[in-house]
């Protein structure tokens, strides 16, 4: 297969790709306990530099919302100053690569976050969560964030903002999926509140437009993107209306002029048309993920479905995945047991084609 589409330039925002090969977010736990990613981690990245854009794993805006175990931060000096070593070493490889902004909200341990976990309203996630000690135990209840606090944690995000900045990343992408706090703002079946940040999606939508003004502030539009996943129960998310819902907040976003919306395993079981819907009435870039092959990437370019596809678990065993994709090489398979933590085992050692 040529993969025409899937290997066309295409210009998403102010990045120019020379492919619409995308390296998927991808937590690793890879940092010590103050969130400073390990020296190899700028391997890891470069490795996989030939793709047209990384997004880096999710990176947390603040201790308050480092909600898992040896996570990387982008808030402190030492943080930035190790990330400065993994956005060089990406552009000497010639690639360009974005920081997710993190903040994980009720999807959190006191353990780790120094106190009781904060979410849009105070409703427990029924599953279990990381303890600093790795342990798994039942979610603590969150407690709601004041209005107060609401900006502070806006805030926060700019702080992020200005630090992936100063740690040479290309742009930025908030983190708006999967049941982390902007989401847990975003849908209904977490956000009870009654104040202006709840209730109609309006309101609901209030929470991730301030904080993504307070990053364009940082950034400009085009060089910021967000990350949504509509139909998604992770983390026991749900929603009464998700396609009413988010294209109401794509219709927000639209004025924006951003770089891009990401979407995460967009099609829900009941609205295999959503991702056309989206489409239509965003209008603008958009980024599609979600257990992608070759294949099935090519066809949804050429459908005119979306711009640019990224890849987890492909990406994450092939460093050399577009050249793989490209010539039709057998792809390695990914290790499970190698994910999240440990050393370069599983991390760094997949071969290339080059070396095997």
């Amino acid at each position: 297969m040529t993969y025409e589409h899937l290997f066309s330039p295409v210009s998403l925002g102010a990045f120019h790709l020379a492919n619409r090969i995308v390296l998927a977010p991808m937590t690793r736990n890879r940092a010590t306990p103050d969130g400073v990613p390990f020296e190899y981690v700028a391997d890891y990245y470069s490795q996989r530099a030939s793709g047209g854009l990384l997004i880096s794993e999710a990176t947390a805006i603040s201790k308050q919302g480092s909600g898992y175990p040896v996570i990387p931060g982008i808030w402190t000096e030492k943080q930035v100053e190790a990330w400065s070593k993994i956005t060089k070493s990406v552009h000497d490889a010639g690639g360009k690569i974005l920081c997710q902004l993190w903040h994980t909200g009720r999807i959190a341990h006191s353990s780790l976050v120094g106190g009781q976990p904060v979410s849009s309203s105070a409703v427990a996630p029924n599953l279990e969560v990381f303890t600093a000690a790795f342990e798994k135990v039942q979610a603590e209840t969150p407690r709601e964030l004041t209005i107060a606090e609401i900006k502070q944690v806006v805030a926060d995000y700019k702080i992020g903002a200005e630090c992936a900045k100063a740690a040479g990343f290309d742009g930025v992408e908030l983190h708006g999926a999967n049941g982390y706090l902007i989401d847990q703002f975003l849908r209904d079946g977490v956000n009870r509140r009654t104040d202006e940040y709840g209730g109609s999606i309006e309101n609901r939508q209030r929470f991730a437009l301030e904080v993504l003004g307070a990053v364009i502030d940082v950034w400009g539009a085009d060089r910021v993107g967000i990350r949504l996943s509509p139909f998604g129960a992770f983390d026991d998310m749900s929603d009464s209306d998700p396609l009413n819902n988010f294209v109401t907040i794509l219709q927000s976003l639209k004025a924006l002029n951003l770089a891009f919306v990401h979407f995460a395993f967009v099609t829900g079981v009941n609205e295999p048309d959503a991702l056309k819907t989206f489409r239509d009435v965003y209008g603008h870039s958009i980024i599609t993920n979600g257990a992608y092959s070759g294949a099935t990437a090519e066809a949804d370019l050429e459908a005119g479905l979306t711009d640019a596809t990224a890849f987890g678990v492909p990406f994450l065993a092939n460093p050399d995945l577009p050249e793989r994709l490209k010539s039709g090489a057998q792809l390695n398979e990914a290790n499970p047991a190698t994910f999240y933590g440990g050393t370069e085992i599983g991390f760094t050692d997949y071969p290339t084609l080059a070396a095997s």
